[in-house]
């Protein structure tokens, strides 16, 4: 799923920004920095203590860096750093350990945790931003002398001078695999993604797949912040006026900045704004617009509603049009989530699974946002890339078809379904929904006239006598997007 912050309705509690994903624990707050660290440049010390909970605990430094941020106030300037090192050395981190492992002439495994997450910070600014080398090798040693003593210092030191020596091409030239023998690994070493996941792109990429560069590129930048204007409250226009943003050029709701907190903004504080990717807003889109058999009674479900942004956004349009949404979400913490962020729209929380929900059947509408690897929102959760395994596929696939088979047990004959996942992963996308088709019956539309004016998206899906229609794959490179899947399904048997 992709990754959301809704923002909160007028007079209720801010949900916390991007909860972590279903199944999983909150990560606990990083600690404050060691006293006997004083006068050590803080903004590096916070970047090192976000990557230390990130390999301790598994934290999510989305999570861990705005609250240590807050915690230890610091300055604008500071935070700005703290967020490039932190979430630049998460991102690159596969790319960073290879360079790591050559210079200091052992594997990352054998380095002691605490010195790796200095060596990962060190190296990234050596290799990866303005930084002067020697401030950033000095920096590195100080914070390794104040923790451990000057013997690890010394080591910290000398495998950060080896860094130094190359640029980034430079390591990419000598370590990753030959262009020639293995365009897709180098391809993945080179923009800093397992292997694996570059071989996805490519696959989902199809007769595309000459753009595999470009997109890896793409998502190994930093993304712009994408804002959604609450329907009936602000039009996009407004929004960007009041935030100095600009209007978004395929949600109608869309407004993009640069950068900066956008939960400082008045819009976001007071409710008419959220943040939320635009590739998830066309979601919420796709559903609205899709075309039914009969008339639309105003029945719509988010059958995997946390944290709540597509939730919040089907709420918003549906008081416009006088209609209610169920939302469903399992996790009472999401839950809670979805219900701040939906305050004062038509719209009910159940916290119960999807697939055995009890709700009574005869939606016009069902949203199923399934759980997936996430794959295409990596450029948002800058260590999400090296904690996903291919293994994980499996058992994701296996919940997404219950969850599709649920969807189509709940919609009304004539009414459609929107099956969407934060992932390019051919197993996850058009395997599922053309399973859906064979199994069910479905119908396919063209879903790519439901997200009008969205180039290049539209491709035919595989299915029984043609019956799969068109689904819609969007790619940062192109939309500059998170890389959503969406696909909208009719059940047949309503009325014309």
């Amino acid at each position: 799923m992709s990754e959301e912050r809704p923002g909160k309705r007028r007079g209720a509690r801010t949900p916390r920004a991007g909860g972590p994903a279903r199944g999983t624990t909150r990560p606990r707050q990083a600690t404050r920095p060691n006293p006997a660290e004083a006068g050590l440049d803080p903004a590096r010390v916070a970047a090192r203590d976000v990557l230390r909970a990130v390999r301790e605990r598994d934290a999510y430094a989305n999570l861990v860096l705005p609250a240590m941020l807050r915690d230890r106030r610091l300055g604008e300037r500071d935070a700005a750093l703290a967020t490039e090192l932190a979430y630049g050395a998460s991102r690159a981190r596969g790319l960073l350990d290879a360079v790591i492992a050559h210079a200091a002439s052992r594997p990352v495994e054998e380095i002691d945790g605490p010195l790796l997450d200095v060596l990962r910070l060190g190296a990234y600014q050596l290799l990866r931003t303005r930084i002067a080398p020697h401030a950033a090798v000095a920096t590195s040693v100080d914070m390794v002398r104040a923790e451990a003593g000057p013997g690890k210092s010394g080591f910290v030191n000398a495998v950060l001078r080896r860094v130094s020596e190359r640029t980034e091409n430079d390591w990419v030239a000598a370590l990753a695999p030959s262009v020639e023998r293995d365009p897709v690994g180098h391809a993945a070493f080179r923009h800093a993604h397992p292997r694996w996941i570059a071989q996805a792109f490519h696959d989902a990429l199809g007769a595309d797949a000459g753009e595999l560069d470009d997109l890896l590129a793409a998502d190994d930048a930093r993304p712009a912040v994408h804002l959604v204007a609450r329907p009936g409250e602000i039009s996009a226009e407004e929004l960007a006026l009041v935030t100095g943003g600009e209007v978004g050029p395929w949600s109608p709701y869309a407004v993009h900045l640069d950068g900066g907190d956008p939960g400082r903004l008045d819009a976001v504080r007071d409710g008419l704004a959220g943040v939320q990717d635009e590739g998830s807003q066309l979601v919420a889109r796709a559903l609205v617009e899709a075309p039914l058999e009969g008339p639309d009674g105003g029945r719509w479900l988010d059958l995997c509603a946390g944290p709540g942004g597509k939730a919040a956004l089907l709420g918003a349009l549906a008081a416009v049009d006088g209609a209610t949404v169920d939302a469903v979400e399992p996790s009472e913490h999401r839950a809670d989530l979805v219900r701040s962020s939906t305050r004062d729209l038509p719209v009910t929380v159940h916290t119960v699974d999807g697939r055995s929900s009890g709700l009574a059947p005869g939606y016009d509408r069902v949203l199923v946002d399934a759980p997936c690897t996430g794959l295409g929102a990596l450029r948002r959760r800058p260590e999400a890339r090296w904690r996903r395994q291919p293994d994980d596929v499996a058992a994701l696939v296996s919940l997404q078809r219950e969850l599709l088979a649920a969807a189509v047990r709940l919609v009304r004959p004539g009414g459609v379904v929107v099956y969407a996942t934060c992932s390019p992963h051919l197993s996850e996308t058009v395997g599922v929904v053309g399973d859906a088709v064979r199994r069910h019956g479905l119908i396919g539309l063209d879903t790519g006239d439901a997200v009008p004016g969205v180039p290049r998206s539209a491709r035919p899906t595989p299915g029984r006598d043609g019956n799969a229609g068109t689904h819609v794959q969007l790619w940062p490179h192109r939309h500059g997007t998170d890389a959503m899947f969406l696909a909208a399904l009719r059940r047949p048997g309503g009325a014309g």
